[in-house]
């Protein structure tokens, strides 16, 4: 493809995304891109829920127990090879472009699927099912982590990736009314259930219409001037929305050379020879986190009937309260990859899981539980291990540069489903099938084992990506250096002396004891840094001395809501409070209550 007509152009367009504000626009992008998670999860679980229907005579198809092995199969391979096929043409045509057409192809698979006559027909169905669901993983969390403020990226990513589980838990439910022949015949009720995938798309396809391209693709690729365009409009709704004037982006600007595609040979040597350190972190969290479900889930209805005497058709029910454990952990534990820090939540997650699941093994093969004691503990195990899931994905969409993040996640979670789908199913379900509760404690202990070494490279090799603008995580491959000017050079020395001070109360402060958020080697609680990006500390303080010094004196709460602390995000308004103190932006003047720097007044107290 000609690259006549690209240019190296500064852009500050990431800058102007990440400081915006939380608004109407951010939820567009959550829903309308998210919630296909939720499609995933129906699809996954809903097929196993009506496999005794499809194999039934009168189902209208009459399905083999070979052909609903083959069907589960099939849609894996689909996901598979539909995330790496549109994964590549993602990075290249967009993120737009794709997730529309990945969403389209999934309706349409999933409208063949209910009107599907014959086996053969209908596994080809769902082979492209799978091919839809597994080029929008691709598609869809590189778009979202391109116009999801950096502040908020780990919790939403996480948010959104666990809503499978919504999925699950309204296929386990829903799975009640299909399987009940006094509402529906045999040979409908099946058809149903899967129209209520496409229902669902739909609403969402009309959603994703509104969502624009991401402007991060669009500069590298030579339209400059439409990714102007489209920060332009999202800036102009949130200031419409807020009634507020925007702060100016912080950092420098990002120098770019244009490129129209980027080959093969370059993406393969990013992922293995520029980052091999992240590629192999890619590789354990995926596989760990694939392992672990895996050992569980494949094997949760046999082992909820063959071993705890649970009916088959109640087996929704509790597989709908163990889905909804899987959905708290990422909705509940989400903020705290932003705030406390992605290795420490990510490594903790891993192994707090892995050890959950060990003592869940032992206790099963002493045969210590009743059904719902299991599927408590169970429920409980995977609330970590699904927020621990979901940062994988995060991962991955962080750590390698723009031009292949899509392609990257497509081939991280196509080996990770691989081995979760093709080999997990078959070791797994061969131990649940004994009859011995030591095999399946057995299946439990290897998925903790995998889980754990996923935890420990955490450990290692794990990024701080909390709240870092994803061009500094890694640097686009068209980015270019730039000399320095010399008001350039000292306004990074101000920052930078700045940023030093503040690391040297970090160190000799009384709030290095505090459990939390601490600085690297300075809290004896938490071993991995967890600041927020300085630069916007920054802003936020001045912000406050500002307003202070304009309006006198106030309490806190005031202060808060003068300042707009609402759109900041948990915990930074206090952060910058206790910042603009302790450099002499504001003065404490009693409980709660600040007033402007230089103020003589014997009331003042000294900052701790």
């Amino acid at each position: 493809m000609s690259e006549a007509g690209l240019s190296t152009i500064e852009t500050r367009i990431p800058g102007r995304l990440d400081r915006l504000p939380w608004s109407k626009f951010h939820w567009r992008v959550v829903f309308g891109l998210g919630a296909v998670w939720i499609l995933d999860g129906l699809e996954v679980t809903i097929i196993g829920f009506l496999a005794p229907t499809l194999v039934s005579k009168g189902s209208g198809i009459e399905l083999t127990d070979a052909n609903i092995a083959t069907a589960a199969s099939i849609y894996v391979a689909g996901a598979c090879l539909g995330a790496l096929f549109f994964g590549q043409l993602t990075d290249r045509f967009g993120r737009k472009k794709l997730f529309l057409l990945t969403l389209t192809l999934y309706l349409a698979a999933t409208v063949a699927t209910a009107f599907a006559f014959a086996p053969w027909f209908f596994l080809l169905a769902r082979f492209f099912t799978g091919a839809g669901i597994g080029g929008e993983y691709a598609a869809i969390n590189s778009a979202i982590d391109e116009l999801i403020p950096a502040r908020a990226r780990g919790r939403i990513d996480l948010i959104i990736n666990g809503s499978f589980w919504l999925g699950a838990a309204g296929g386990g439910l829903l799975s009640l009314i299909f399987l009940d022949q006094a509402i529906f015949d045999t040979d409908v009720g099946w058809r149903v259930a899967f129209a209520m995938g496409v229902i669902l798309g739909l609403g969402i396809l009309f959603i994703r219409r509104n969502v624009p391209e991401s402007p991060r693709w669009l500069f590298i690729h030579g339209r400059e001037d439409e990714a102007e365009k489209v920060v332009d409009e999202i800036e102009k709704e949130v200031q419409e929305e807020t009634g507020e004037e925007l702060e100016p982006p912080t950092g420098d600007p990002i120098k770019i050379k244009q490129r129209r595609s980027i080959p093969f040979r370059e993406i393969a040597r990013t992922v293995f020879g520029t980052y091999p350190k992240r590629t192999v972190l890619g590789l354990s969290l995926f596989v760990g986190q694939a392992f672990l479900y895996n050992a569980v889930t494949f094997t949760l209805g046999l082992t909820l009937t063959t071993f705890l005497g649970v009916a088959e058709g109640k087996v929704g029910i509790f597989y709908a309260v163990f889905a909804a454990g899987n959905f708290l952990g990422p909705l509940l534990l989400g903020r705290f990859f932003d705030t406390v820090g992605r290795r420490p939540m990510i490594a903790g997650t891993y192994l707090v899981s892995a050890v959950l699941l060990v003592i869940v093994a032992i206790m099963f093969n002493n045969e210590a539980f009743s059904d719902w004691g299991f599927v408590a503990a169970i429920g409980f195990t995977f609330f970590f291990a699904s927020a621990g899931a979901s940062s994988a994905y995060l991962t991955v969409s962080e750590v390698f540069p723009m031009e292949v993040r899509a392609l990257a996640i497509a081939f991280f979670y196509a080996i990770g489903t691989a081995l979760g789908g093709i080999i997990g199913p078959q070791v797994f379900e061969r131990l649940a099938s004994t009859g011995d509760p030591g095999q399946v404690a057995i299946g439990y202990l290897v998925g903790a084992a995998v889980m754990a070494v996923g935890g420990i490279v955490e450990i290692f090799l794990g990024v701080r990506a909390e709240g870092e603008q994803l061009e500094d995580i890694a640097a686009p491959l068209t980015a270019q250096g730039e000399d320095e000017d010399a008001g350039a050079r000292e306004e990074r020395e101000r920052t930078e002396r700045r940023h030093r001070d503040r690391e040297l109360r970090a160190r000799t402060g009384r709030r290095r004891y505090m459990p939390g958020p601490g600085t690297s080697g300075f809290s004896p609680f938490l071993a991995t840094p967890v600041q927020q990006r300085p630069e916007w500390t920054d802003v936020e303080v001045d912000r406050i001395a500002r307003v202070v010094g304009s309006e006198g004196e106030m309490d806190a709460r005031q202060l808060a809501k003068e300042v707009g602390a609402s759109r900041w995000g948990p915990g930074r308004f206090r952060a910058a409070l206790r910042e603009a103190a302790a450099e002499g932006s504001i003065v404490r003047v009693g409980r709660n209550r600040y007033a402007p720097a230089g103020r003589d007044d014997s009331a003042v107290e000294t900052p701790s």
